[in-house]
C-alpha cells in the first residue's frame, strides 16, 4: 500500500472520528488544525488507525508524531 492509499484511508478515519466530512488531511496537519482534536479523540483516532491497518504504535512512536505526515510515514513503514 502506498502513501496515497494510506492518506485516503486516514482521511476517512479523521472525518469519522472528528465528525467533519470536510476534513482534508495533509502531511502538515496537526492537532491545532482540527477544532475537535482533543486527547480523547486523539486516542480514538490512533486506535482506529491501528485497527484498520492491523498495526500497533508504541508509546514512544505516538509521542514522536508531530503531524499527520509523521503518522502516515510510520504506517507505511510498519506495512513494509
Amino acid at each position: 500500500m502506498n502513501k496515497s492509499d494510506i492518506t485516503i484511508k486516514v482521511q476517512e478515519i479523521f472525518r469519522r472520528v472528528f465528525s467533519d466530512d470536510s476534513i482534508v488531511v495533509s502531511d502538515a496537519m496537526a492537532a491545532d488544525d482540527v477544532e475537535e482534536w482533543d486527547s480523547l479523540n486523539h486516542a480514538v483516532m490512533i486506535g482506529e488507525v491501528e485497527e484498520l491497518f492491523q498495526i500497533k504504535f508504541g508509546i514512544r512512536e505516538i509521542i514522536k508524531m508531530e503531524n499527520v505526515g509523521d503518522m502516515i510515514e510510520l504506517v507505511a513503514h510498519k506495512l513494509g
